[in-house]
C-alpha cells in the first residue's frame, strides 16, 4: 500500500513538472513569436532611415551629429542578436529619433519637401504598427514573467534557469519628451 502512496505522489509530481515545463515553453515561444512581428516593423523601419537621412542631408549639413548618431544607432539595432539586445538598441534608436525629430522642426523648407512628408508619413505609419505589436510583445513578456514567478511552475522556470525577461518600454528619453505637454505656435 505504502508503495502505491510513493508511486502515486512521485507520479503527481512528474506529471506537474510536465506540465509546468510545457507551460513555460509555450509562453516562452508566444514572447518569441511576438518579437517576430516586432523584427518585421523593425526591418521596415531600418530600411526608411537612410532615406529619411538622404532627404534631409542637404537641409542639415551642420546638424550632422544628430545623423551620424541615427546612423551609428540604426546601426547597433540591425547587429543585435538577442531579443534583449535589440530591445536595448532599438530604444536608442528612438531616442536619436526623437532628437531628429526636435531638429527638424527648425527647417520649415525641409518639412515643405514632398519627399521628406512622404517619407516621415511612412516611418509614422511604421511607428504606430511598432506601437501595437510592441503592446503584444509587452502581453506576451508580463504572461512568461507571472508564470515564472507564479508557485509552482517557479521550481521548473529555476531547474530550467528562466529569469523574468525585459518589457520592450519607451526609454527615460522618450517617455519624458512623450509626458510634455506639446507646443503650439502660431
Amino acid at each position: 500500500m505504502a508503495l502505491w502512496v510513493i508511486l502515486g505522489i512521485a507520479a503527481l509530481v512528474v506529471i506537474g513538472y510536465i506540465s509546468a515545463n510545457n507551460k513555460l515553453v509555450a509562453l516562452k515561444n508566444n514572447r518569441e513569436n511576438a518579437f517576430a512581428d516586432i523584427d518585421v516593423q523593425l526591418k521596415q523601419r531600418h530600411d526608411l532611415i537612410p532615406q529619411l537621412i538622404g532627404a534631409v542631408k542637404g537641409y542639415m549639413d551642420h546638424e550632422s551629429g544628430v545623423l551620424t548618431r541615427i546612423t551609428e544607432a540604426r546601426s547597433n539595432a540591425m547587429s543585435a542578436k538577442t531579443i534583449n539586445e535589440k530591445v536595448s538598441t532599438e530604444n536608442e534608436l528612438g531616442a536619436a529619433m526623437g532628437a531628429f525629430n526636435i531638429q527638424v522642426e527648425a527647417y520649415p523648407d525641409l518639412k515643405a519637401s514632398t519627399n521628406f512628408l512622404q517619407l516621415q508619413e511612412e516611418i509614422s505609419d511604421v511607428e504606430n504598427k511598432l506601437a501595437a505589436v510592441r503592446r503584444f510583445f509587452n502581453s506576451s513578456t508580463k504572461e512568461l514573467n507571472t508564470a515564472i514567478e507564479s508557485i509552482p511552475i517557479n521550481i521548473v522556470a529555476s531547474i530550467k534557469k528562466m529569469i523574468s525577461q525585459p518589457m520592450f518600454e519607451l526609454d527615460r528619453s522618450q517617455r519624458d519628451s512623450m509626458e510634455k505637454a506639446p507646443e503650439i505656435k502660431f
